[in-house]
């Protein structure tokens, strides 16, 4: 495979109630494929919230939409456009940041949680010095990161609901 540079094509998740905004880096290429967060079947992304507020997530976009903001959820990523090699995160290069502003001037997020370290790395390199904000981190949903099982997960994940 080789690089590709790409631009995020489609936009966060968020309404004028949420409270909680979560970063990933960049979409996968099955995220990517449906225009959506965590499109990839072996992410853990939608099974972590699922268990977390004990409540179905479902399937559609339109049932994950609903979910994430009755939650008062923001979904988005650290990175508008990179080049990449296919949804190989530590591929990534030539990045361009995502304006959290956005999101930031239109509700009153909280708290902010990283999907990941390399969002986190590229988070601190590029988004924090603009807008001067703490982020969590939190382990990565991907199925590469096999290090932690779906319990492990939980468990990190659950400072969401403090």
């Amino acid at each position: 495979m080789e690089y590709e540079h790409l631009d995020h094509v489609f936009g966060p998740i968020y309404d004028k109630n949420s409270e909680i905004l979560i970063l990933g880096s960049f979409p996968s290429v099955k995220s990517r494929e449906i225009s959506f967060y965590y499109g990839h079947p072996q992410n853990r992304f939608w099974v972590v919230l699922e268990k977390l507020f004990d409540e179905k997530v479902g399937t559609t976009i339109e049932e994950r939409r609903a979910f994430l903001f009755k939650n008062r959820i923001a979904v988005w990523d650290v990175i508008q456009s990179c080049d990449i090699i296919g949804s190989s995160d530590s591929s990534i290069k030539n990045v361009v940041a995502t304006d959290l502003d956005i999101i930031l001037s239109r509700c009153e997020i909280r708290r902010i949680f990283i999907n990941g370290k390399t969002a986190a790395r590229l988070y601190d390199k590029y988004i924090k010095p603009k807008i001067d904000r703490k982020a969590i981190v939190l382990p990565s949903t991907s199925p590469a990161n096999a290090a932690f099982n779906l319990d492990k997960l939980f468990e990190a994940w659950k400072i969401i609901k403090l």
